[in-house]
């Protein structure tokens, strides 16, 4: 459950801060941007500190001695340090750069799984994971046998901790679950599934994809083993991520991608890796992304996690009175008590693509399928969902518009 005291957040300052929600997707048609659960907009603190590092500071990091390296070096390192601060890490060389979620769990699946997993050891996931934390373990049960088991979701779209206590009975060596699931919307107790695990010797890895940019997360707290998370869903520039881990953990796995940067020496028959964090950034990384990457938690936290938080939470309350208005309409997942500004639905037995097509002529953006979650979409014995979501630049008036909108597509099909 989200911190529901909402103070000082002023939502039309907000806005003024993100320049494409002045866009006109038609004209007199303002952009009523519901997506952000697949990528959020970004603000102008971000835009204009990357525009900032390519006209003032560009250059690679790490090896250079000039003026712009060691700029572009101390801009770089700064932007982590941020990152590590902002989820209460212990130490900025445990976070690792990486293009997304998806290439930090997979960093995870490639290095400590590999050299930790054997055939019949056991992984639990759950039903509600996205295909980023499904596939690799996949790949890997192909690989070497392991055992995937899952957590089961129940109808009102919570995870049923009773199955979860059976599955740790039979010693797994890993559990790995979303923090909030991006269809159901549900924030899973992250706490309580790492303390089980913990308790049964298995290490957790944790993705935070649709947490870390919606409310405050800490990894001391949670004594999380591993987190993963993207830049491009926390109002930061895309091609980005951040795996998080445990110190001894990071030490212990073997590099993921090999090349420069990531070496201590280099030998024709052999080689050394260099230190944290850097064993696992091999080549040029993106600099300007992880400059942006600072700039978007510098906003984040100019806003305050809680005030955000606390405004999704309105907003989502106040979507979920609003649908059920809609005749035909079902929406999956819990209620606003354990739920995210998520808000995916099936409506009569119209196809989501049309609805959403029909929702984009009055500038209403949502997504449309299975938003990577098939299993989970099968679960619940639909093909695919209409999702709109939320963040800390919508209004209950964009609430309004899409419930107008979905009457149109009403009419429409009708």
């Amino acid at each position: 459950m989200v911190n529901q005291k909402l103070v000082g957040f002023e939502v039309k300052r907000i806005r003024a801060d993100f320049p494409i929600l002045d866009r006109e997707t038609q004209p007199g048609i303002p952009v009523i941007y519901l997506d952000s659960t697949a990528s959020s907009q970004k603000p102008i603190a971000v835009i204009e500190a990357m525009n900032v590092f390519y006209r003032r500071s560009n250059a690679n990091i790490h090896r250079g001695v000039h003026t712009l390296a060691e700029e572009a070096t101390a801009l770089y390192e700064e932007a982590r340090e941020k990152i590590a601060k902002f989820i209460n890490a212990p130490a900025a060389k445990q976070l690792i750069y990486t293009r997304n979620t998806t290439e930090s769990i997979n960093l995870v699946a490639h290095t400590w799984a590999r050299a930790n997993l054997k055939s019949g050891d056991m992984v639990i996931l759950t039903e509600m994971e996205h295909h980023s934390n499904l596939v690799p373990w996949q790949m890997l049960k192909s690989e070497r046998g392991i055992r995937l088991e899952f957590i089961t979701v129940t109808e009102e779209g919570l995870l049923d901790l009773d199955s979860y206590r059976s599955l740790l009975d039979q010693n797994p060596k890993l559990v790995s679950f979303t923090h909030m699931s991006n269809v159901l919307g549900t924030i899973n107790p992250a706490e309580e599934i790492i303390r089980l695990a913990h308790e049964h010797g298995a290490v957790t890895l944790v993705d935070g994809a649709q947490s870390v940019p919606h409310f405050g997360v800490d990894v001391q707290k949670l004594d999380v083993d591993f987190l993963a998370f993207s830049a491009h869903k926390m109002v930061g520039p895309t091609g980005i991520g951040i795996l998080y881990g445990k110190q001894d953990l990071l030490e212990n796995m073997p590099p993921f991608l090999g090349g420069g940067d990531m070496i201590k020496s280099v030998h024709l028959q052999e080689f050394v890796a260099n230190e944290l964090p850097y064993k696992f950034e091999a080549g040029t990384p993106a600099i300007a992304e992880a400059v942006g990457f600072g700039a978007a938690v510098d906003y984040l936290t100019s806003v305050g996690m809680d005030a955000i938080a606390a405004h999704e939470h309105e907003i989502t309350e106040y979507a979920l009175e609003r649908l059920e208005e809609v005749p035909g309409l079902n929406v999956f997942g819990p209620n606003s008590q354990d739920k995210g500004g998520v808000a995916a639905f099936t409506f009569d037995d119209l196809h989501p693509h049309d609805i959403a097509q029909i929702l984009d002529r009055d500038g209403i953006a949502v997504r449309a399928g299975h938003h990577c979650a098939q299993p989970l979409h099968e679960k619940f014995g639909v093909r695919a969902t209409t999702r709109a979501s939320f963040y800390l630049y919508n209004t209950k008036e964009e609430v309004d518009k899409l419930i107008e909108g979905l009457y149109k597509v009403k009419e429409v099909f009708n």
